[in-house]
């Protein structure tokens, strides 16, 4: 299937912003996790033209600093939660009154941020991501993403470290600007999250290791739905289970 056109949008700072819309119904905003982009995580593993075949309009914009978006390198430009305001930005610019959020790890972490923020979804999907991750408990990952990101050029081949430095090279990411990014995501406390009402559906896969946290998520918000698919967290977007479990979860509303 031909990929979408892509489309620009402004941050309230002016920064032009990317998105793909494909797909006719209910909207399904999908924000991508980090150091991807909405292309790349939503497109290109079929999730998206999965979810738009059964009747969504699927709307899959590109992260500040991410795929087709600006990455500009003054730290003004990523304030606190500007994530959250950029996915803000964006709902008001497509005028969209009803309609269904998801989000894969970084991206998770960021309609989590919306809801406690007053966004109102009907449903949710949260993928890759659970309690210690949104609460900051679990900030070993920014730590090494930070370490990789000061370091690149001093990895031995085949590292860890050092494939990571590939992937970035591949993804065409731009380091300044992505350390700028992980300096404005904050945390959401636990107890912000029982104020959460939406049905949410938190998928994450059975050799990811945020499975544990993933289902503590489900239990901690008043409508959590757990759930585990084949894959690791790299690849358990690809997983046609996950695009599955999200069909089933939004056909019941």
């Amino acid at each position: 299937m031909a990929e979408p056109a892509v489309r620009y949008f402004f941050g309230q700072d002016g920064t032009k912003l990317a998105y793909r819309d494909l797909g006719v119904g209910r909207p399904l905003v999908l924000l991508h996790g980090f150091f991807s982009s909405g292309a790349h995580q939503w497109l290109h593993s079929g999730f998206a033209h999965t979810l738009a075949a059964d009747g969504h309009r699927v709307i899959v914009p590109d992260l500040r600093a991410h795929g087709d978006s600006a990455a500009p390198h003054g730290a003004e430009h990523y304030p606190d939660d500007v994530l959250t305001d950029d996915a803000f930005a964006l709902i008001d610019y497509l005028k969209l009154t009803t309609y269904n959020l998801g989000g894969y790890s970084l991206g998770a972490r960021t309609v989590v941020r919306m809801l406690v923020r007053g966004a109102a979804p009907s449903r949710v999907i949260v993928a890759g991501q659970g309690l210690r991750e949104v609460t900051g408990k679990g900030g070993t990952v920014a730590r090494y993403l930070r370490h990789v990101f000061s370091h690149l050029g001093t990895f031995k081949p085949g590292t860890a470290e050092w494939k990571a430095e590939q992937w970035l090279t591949r993804t065409g990411g731009d380091p300044e600007a992505l350390l700028h990014v992980l300096d404005s995501v904050l945390d959401t406390p636990a107890d912000a999250l029982t104020g959460i009402e939406v049905p949410m559906l938190v998928v994450v896969g059975d050799r990811d290791d945020r499975d544990g946290s993933a289902l503590a998520l489900s239990r901690t918000v008043s409508q959590g739905t757990h759930v585990v698919v084949p894959g690791d967290h790299t690849t358990a977007i690809t997983a046609p289970e996950l695009a599955e479990t999200a069909r089933t979860f939004l056909r019941d509303q």
